[in-house]
Protein backbone atom coordinates (compact mmCIF):
# COMPACT_ATOMS: atom_id res chain seq x y z
CA UNK A 1 0.00 0.00 0.00
CA UNK A 2 2.75 2.27 0.92
CA UNK A 3 4.62 1.11 -1.84
CA UNK A 4 1.70 2.47 -4.55
CA UNK A 5 0.87 5.48 -2.59
CA UNK A 6 4.66 6.90 -3.43
CA UNK A 7 4.67 5.86 -6.72
CA UNK A 8 0.98 7.94 -7.17
CA UNK A 9 3.16 10.83 -5.65
CA UNK A 10 5.59 10.79 -7.43
CA UNK A 11 3.86 10.28 -11.04
CA UNK A 12 1.39 13.32 -9.66
CA UNK A 13 4.82 15.09 -9.12
CA UNK A 14 5.97 14.28 -12.63
CA UNK A 15 2.82 15.56 -14.46
CA UNK A 16 3.27 19.02 -12.95
CA UNK A 17 4.10 21.31 -15.70
CA UNK A 18 6.19 24.75 -14.51
CA UNK A 19 4.50 27.66 -14.74
CA UNK A 20 6.39 30.39 -17.11
CA UNK A 21 7.67 33.22 -14.65
CA UNK A 22 5.29 36.03 -14.03
CA UNK A 23 5.29 39.31 -15.81
CA UNK A 24 7.62 41.66 -14.74
CA UNK A 25 7.56 43.00 -11.16
CA UNK A 26 6.18 39.84 -9.91
CA UNK A 27 8.66 39.30 -7.36
CA UNK A 28 7.84 36.01 -6.58
CA UNK A 29 6.52 33.43 -9.58
CA UNK A 30 3.18 30.80 -8.36
CA UNK A 31 2.40 27.52 -8.97
CA UNK A 32 -1.06 27.42 -11.06
CA UNK A 33 -2.93 26.57 -7.55
CA UNK A 34 -1.16 30.12 -5.54
CA UNK A 35 1.71 28.49 -3.89
CA UNK A 36 5.48 30.64 -4.61
CA UNK A 37 7.03 28.39 -7.50
CA UNK A 38 10.32 27.24 -6.18
CA UNK A 39 10.32 24.03 -9.03
CA UNK A 40 13.87 23.69 -11.19
CA UNK A 41 17.01 22.01 -10.46
CA UNK A 42 19.51 23.77 -8.39
CA UNK A 43 23.17 23.49 -7.27
CA UNK A 44 24.26 24.25 -3.76
CA UNK A 45 27.75 23.88 -3.97
CA UNK A 46 30.20 26.70 -2.72
CA UNK A 47 34.09 27.27 -1.07
CA UNK A 48 32.46 28.51 1.83
CA UNK A 49 33.43 26.78 4.68
CA UNK A 50 30.80 25.30 7.24
CA UNK A 51 32.76 26.94 10.14
CA UNK A 52 34.59 30.09 10.17
CA UNK A 53 38.00 29.67 10.07
CA UNK A 54 39.75 30.68 12.88
CA UNK A 55 41.66 33.47 11.24
CA UNK A 56 39.22 35.44 10.39
CA UNK A 57 37.82 36.06 13.55
CA UNK A 58 34.58 38.21 13.68
CA UNK A 59 34.56 38.67 10.67
CA UNK A 60 31.07 37.74 9.18
CA UNK A 61 31.67 38.92 5.50
CA UNK A 62 34.58 39.03 2.84
CA UNK A 63 34.81 41.84 0.91
CA UNK A 64 34.19 42.12 -2.96
CA UNK A 65 37.99 41.57 -4.01
CA UNK A 66 37.95 38.82 -1.65
CA UNK A 67 35.56 36.90 -2.92
CA UNK A 68 37.02 37.83 -6.38
CA UNK A 69 40.17 36.70 -5.30
CA UNK A 70 38.92 33.31 -3.78
CA UNK A 71 37.19 32.54 -6.68
CA UNK A 72 39.74 32.98 -9.21
CA UNK A 73 42.14 30.77 -6.77
CA UNK A 74 39.89 27.88 -7.25
CA UNK A 75 39.66 28.30 -10.93
CA UNK A 76 43.53 28.60 -11.15
CA UNK A 77 44.20 25.24 -8.74
CA UNK A 78 41.28 23.55 -10.80
CA UNK A 79 43.33 24.36 -14.52
CA UNK A 80 46.47 23.52 -12.33
CA UNK A 81 45.77 19.80 -11.34
CA UNK A 82 43.90 19.18 -14.91
CA UNK A 83 47.25 19.63 -16.94
CA UNK A 84 49.22 18.64 -14.14
CA UNK A 85 51.38 15.22 -15.38
CA UNK A 86 50.24 11.73 -14.32
CA UNK A 87 51.93 10.40 -11.20
CA UNK A 88 52.32 6.93 -10.52
CA UNK A 89 51.29 5.65 -7.21
CA UNK A 90 54.37 4.08 -5.15
CA UNK A 91 54.21 0.62 -4.62
CA UNK A 92 52.60 0.15 -0.59
CA UNK A 93 52.35 3.76 -0.61
CA UNK A 94 48.71 5.58 -0.13
CA UNK A 95 46.33 5.19 -2.92
CA UNK A 96 44.88 8.83 -2.20
CA UNK A 97 40.68 9.04 -3.12
CA UNK A 98 39.20 10.71 -6.03
CA UNK A 99 41.58 12.95 -8.20
CA UNK A 100 40.32 16.60 -8.59
CA UNK A 101 38.79 15.61 -11.78
CA UNK A 102 35.64 13.89 -10.27
CA UNK A 103 35.41 16.47 -7.52
CA UNK A 104 32.65 19.15 -8.45
CA UNK A 105 32.23 21.69 -4.77
CA UNK A 106 32.41 24.48 -6.38
CA UNK A 107 34.72 27.70 -7.08
CA UNK A 108 32.21 30.72 -5.74
CA UNK A 109 32.11 31.82 -2.13
CA UNK A 110 28.60 32.61 -0.83
CA UNK A 111 30.31 36.18 0.93
CA UNK A 112 29.90 34.76 4.00
CA UNK A 113 32.92 33.58 6.32
CA UNK A 114 31.23 30.26 7.00
CA UNK A 115 27.62 29.03 6.47
CA UNK A 116 26.97 29.14 10.19
CA UNK A 117 26.00 32.50 10.89
CA UNK A 118 24.37 32.23 14.26
CA UNK A 119 26.30 32.09 16.98
CA UNK A 120 28.09 35.15 15.89
CA UNK A 121 31.16 33.71 15.80
CA UNK A 122 30.31 31.24 12.80
CA UNK A 123 31.39 28.21 14.58
CA UNK A 124 29.80 24.95 15.76
CA UNK A 125 28.11 25.80 19.55
CA UNK A 126 30.12 23.81 22.49
CA UNK A 127 29.49 20.47 22.62
CA UNK A 128 27.59 18.97 25.81
CA UNK A 129 29.33 16.76 28.49
CA UNK A 130 27.52 13.89 27.54
CA UNK A 131 27.79 14.39 23.40
CA UNK A 132 31.48 15.05 24.07
CA UNK A 133 31.72 11.40 25.67
CA UNK A 134 29.68 9.85 23.21
CA UNK A 135 32.00 11.36 20.07
CA UNK A 136 34.83 10.40 21.85
CA UNK A 137 33.60 6.39 22.36
CA UNK A 138 32.77 6.48 18.81
CA UNK A 139 35.76 7.39 17.73
CA UNK A 140 37.35 4.72 19.36
CA UNK A 141 35.33 2.36 18.42
CA UNK A 142 35.98 3.47 14.71
CA UNK A 143 39.43 2.19 14.95
CA UNK A 144 38.94 -1.80 13.69
CA UNK A 145 36.32 -3.11 10.73
CA UNK A 146 35.74 -5.98 12.75
CA UNK A 147 31.85 -6.42 10.34
CA UNK A 148 30.18 -4.47 7.85
CA UNK A 149 28.27 -3.24 11.22
CA UNK A 150 31.50 -0.98 11.64
CA UNK A 151 31.35 0.63 8.19
CA UNK A 152 30.44 4.13 7.78
CA UNK A 153 26.56 4.65 6.05
CA UNK A 154 28.91 6.03 3.94
CA UNK A 155 31.62 3.57 3.16
CA UNK A 156 27.49 0.97 2.79
CA UNK A 157 26.25 3.67 -0.37
CA UNK A 158 23.20 4.57 2.50
CA UNK A 159 22.87 7.70 3.24
CA UNK A 160 24.59 11.02 2.80
CA UNK A 161 24.17 14.68 2.10
CA UNK A 162 20.30 14.05 1.46
CA UNK A 163 19.73 16.48 4.27
CA UNK A 164 17.73 17.80 6.36
CA UNK A 165 20.06 19.65 6.02
CA UNK A 166 21.10 20.08 2.75
CA UNK A 167 24.66 20.74 3.17
CA UNK A 168 27.58 21.28 0.10
CA UNK A 169 29.53 18.54 -0.57
CA UNK A 170 32.43 17.15 -2.37
CA UNK A 171 30.68 16.58 -5.41
CA UNK A 172 26.89 15.53 -6.41
CA UNK A 173 25.41 19.06 -5.28
CA UNK A 174 22.30 19.20 -7.32
CA UNK A 175 18.55 19.19 -6.50
CA UNK A 176 15.75 19.40 -8.36
CA UNK A 177 11.95 20.90 -6.86
CA UNK A 178 8.90 19.37 -7.80
CA UNK A 179 5.26 19.96 -6.30
CA UNK A 180 1.76 19.93 -6.20
CA UNK A 181 -0.36 21.19 -3.87
CA UNK A 182 -0.33 18.52 -1.11
CA UNK A 183 3.45 18.18 -1.13
CA UNK A 184 6.96 19.58 -2.21
CA UNK A 185 9.54 16.35 -3.59
CA UNK A 186 13.15 17.31 -3.90
CA UNK A 187 15.10 14.66 -5.33
CA UNK A 188 18.71 14.82 -4.42
CA UNK A 189 21.40 13.41 -6.66
CA UNK A 190 23.77 12.05 -3.58
CA UNK A 191 22.98 9.03 -3.52
CA UNK A 192 19.43 9.13 -5.38
CA UNK A 193 17.25 10.09 -2.48
CA UNK A 194 13.68 11.81 -2.65
CA UNK A 195 12.64 13.69 -0.12
CA UNK A 196 8.78 13.58 0.17
CA UNK A 197 7.76 16.42 2.18
CA UNK A 198 3.45 16.65 3.02
CA UNK A 199 2.28 20.27 2.89
CA UNK A 200 -1.19 18.86 4.62
CA UNK A 201 -0.79 19.51 8.49
CA UNK A 202 -0.84 16.01 9.54
CA UNK A 203 1.05 14.98 12.51
CA UNK A 204 4.32 14.10 13.12
CA UNK A 205 4.74 10.27 13.39
CA UNK A 206 5.32 8.55 16.70
CA UNK A 207 8.58 9.32 17.97
CA UNK A 208 9.82 5.65 17.86
CA UNK A 209 9.68 5.70 14.33
CA UNK A 210 12.90 6.47 12.96
CA UNK A 211 13.38 7.08 9.38
CA UNK A 212 17.30 8.18 7.74
CA UNK A 213 16.14 11.29 6.91
CA UNK A 214 13.82 12.38 9.36
CA UNK A 215 10.02 12.95 9.67
CA UNK A 216 8.94 15.82 7.44
CA UNK A 217 6.07 18.33 7.67
CA UNK A 218 5.88 21.29 5.60
CA UNK A 219 3.93 24.45 5.30
CA UNK A 220 4.44 28.34 3.99
CA UNK A 221 5.22 31.49 5.89
CA UNK A 222 4.39 33.87 3.64
CA UNK A 223 6.79 32.82 0.22
CA UNK A 224 9.04 30.71 2.17
CA UNK A 225 8.74 27.24 2.66
CA UNK A 226 9.00 25.58 6.19
CA UNK A 227 10.26 22.11 6.60
CA UNK A 228 10.50 20.64 10.17
CA UNK A 229 11.60 17.58 10.43
CA UNK A 230 11.90 15.25 13.32
CA UNK A 231 12.36 11.30 14.13
CA UNK A 232 15.96 11.60 13.04
CA UNK A 233 17.48 7.72 13.76
CA UNK A 234 20.30 7.82 16.29
CA UNK A 235 23.33 5.58 16.08
CA UNK A 236 24.85 4.13 18.97
CA UNK A 237 28.51 5.21 20.63
CA UNK A 238 29.91 1.53 19.58
CA UNK A 239 28.59 2.45 15.74
CA UNK A 240 29.61 4.05 12.86
CA UNK A 241 28.54 7.50 12.23
CA UNK A 242 26.87 8.83 9.03
CA UNK A 243 29.86 9.81 6.50
CA UNK A 244 29.58 13.42 4.45
CA UNK A 245 27.88 14.40 7.30
CA UNK A 246 30.22 17.29 8.54
CA UNK A 247 28.18 18.18 12.18
CA UNK A 248 27.30 14.09 13.05
CA UNK A 249 23.65 15.21 13.48
CA UNK A 250 22.68 11.43 12.84
CA UNK A 251 25.16 10.08 15.46
CA UNK A 252 24.12 12.93 18.35
CA UNK A 253 24.42 11.34 20.72
CA UNK A 254 23.64 7.41 20.80
CA UNK A 255 20.05 8.68 22.50
CA UNK A 256 16.56 6.62 21.97
CA UNK A 257 14.47 9.95 23.08
CA UNK A 258 13.86 12.41 20.42
CA UNK A 259 15.80 15.26 21.16
CA UNK A 260 16.59 16.63 17.23
CA UNK A 261 14.78 18.94 15.82
CA UNK A 262 15.77 20.67 11.89
CA UNK A 263 14.05 23.74 10.03
CA UNK A 264 14.82 24.55 7.31
CA UNK A 265 13.42 27.79 5.05
CA UNK A 266 13.71 27.85 1.69
CA UNK A 267 12.78 31.29 -0.22
CA UNK A 268 12.82 32.05 -4.10
CA UNK A 269 14.33 35.17 -4.04
CA UNK A 270 15.19 35.85 -8.09
CA UNK A 271 14.73 34.38 -11.42
CA UNK A 272 17.64 31.45 -10.67
CA UNK A 273 18.23 31.36 -6.88
CA UNK A 274 16.45 29.97 -3.52
CA UNK A 275 17.69 31.03 -0.12
CA UNK A 276 18.20 28.04 1.86
CA UNK A 277 18.41 28.56 5.91
CA UNK A 278 18.57 25.48 8.28
CA UNK A 279 18.56 26.20 11.89
CA UNK A 280 19.40 22.94 14.31
CA UNK A 281 18.29 22.06 18.04
CA UNK A 282 19.22 19.23 19.80
CA UNK A 283 19.55 20.16 23.59
CA UNK A 284 21.20 17.08 24.44
CA UNK A 285 24.03 17.52 22.37
CA UNK A 286 24.90 21.15 22.13
CA UNK A 287 24.63 23.76 24.59
CA UNK A 288 23.05 26.52 21.74
CA UNK A 289 20.77 26.09 18.78
CA UNK A 290 22.31 27.00 15.60
CA UNK A 291 21.95 27.95 12.14
CA UNK A 292 23.45 28.45 8.67
CA UNK A 293 22.63 30.07 5.23
CA UNK A 294 23.79 29.80 1.79
CA UNK A 295 22.29 30.05 -1.94
CA UNK A 296 20.94 27.14 -4.25
CA UNK A 297 22.01 28.51 -7.83
CA UNK A 298 19.99 27.32 -10.76
CA UNK A 299 21.99 25.07 -12.55
CA UNK A 300 22.85 26.32 -16.59
CA UNK A 301 21.35 24.78 -19.01
CA UNK A 302 24.04 22.63 -20.24
CA UNK A 303 24.21 21.27 -16.49
CA UNK A 304 22.45 17.93 -15.01
CA UNK A 305 20.95 16.03 -12.62
CA UNK A 306 23.27 12.63 -12.96
CA UNK A 307 22.22 9.21 -11.18
CA UNK A 308 24.88 8.40 -8.23
CA UNK A 309 25.27 4.30 -8.71
CA UNK A 310 26.79 3.79 -5.43
CA UNK A 311 25.67 1.11 -3.71
CA UNK A 312 25.69 -1.20 -0.92
CA UNK A 313 28.22 -3.82 -1.19
CA UNK A 314 30.13 -1.96 -3.01
CA UNK A 315 34.26 -2.41 -3.60
CA UNK A 316 35.34 0.04 -0.69
CA UNK A 317 33.73 -1.82 1.97
CA UNK A 318 34.81 -5.53 0.60
CA UNK A 319 38.20 -4.11 0.34
CA UNK A 320 38.05 -2.50 3.72
CA UNK A 321 36.74 -5.54 5.61
CA UNK A 322 39.21 -7.70 3.17
CA UNK A 323 42.36 -5.76 4.37
CA UNK A 324 41.30 -5.95 8.35
CA UNK A 325 41.45 -9.95 8.25
CA UNK A 326 44.78 -9.33 6.31
CA UNK A 327 46.16 -7.05 9.40
CA UNK A 328 44.44 -9.64 12.09
CA UNK A 329 46.38 -12.72 10.62
CA UNK A 330 49.51 -10.36 10.36
CA UNK A 331 49.00 -9.46 14.06
CA UNK A 332 48.06 -13.13 14.88
CA UNK A 333 51.55 -14.83 13.15
CA UNK A 334 53.55 -12.30 14.90
CA UNK A 335 53.43 -10.36 11.64
CA UNK A 336 55.41 -12.92 9.96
Amino acid sequence: MKGRFLVAVLNVIALVVLVPLGAAGQTTPRTPWGDPDLQGTYTNKTTTPLQRPEDLANREFLTEEEVANRERTALDRNEQLLLAAARRTTVGGNVGAYNNFWLDGGTRPTGRTSLIFDPPSGRLPALTPEAERMRTDARRARAEADTWEDLELNDRCMIWQAGPPMLPSAYNNNFMFLQTPDYVAIQVEMIHDTRIIPLDGRSHLPSNVRQWNGDMRGHWEGDTLVIETTNLPRIEANAAAVGGDPILLRAANGRSDDTVTVIERITRVDVDTLNYEFTIEDPTTWTTPFSGEFPMRRLAADELLYEYACHEGNYSMEGILGGERVLEKAAASGGQ
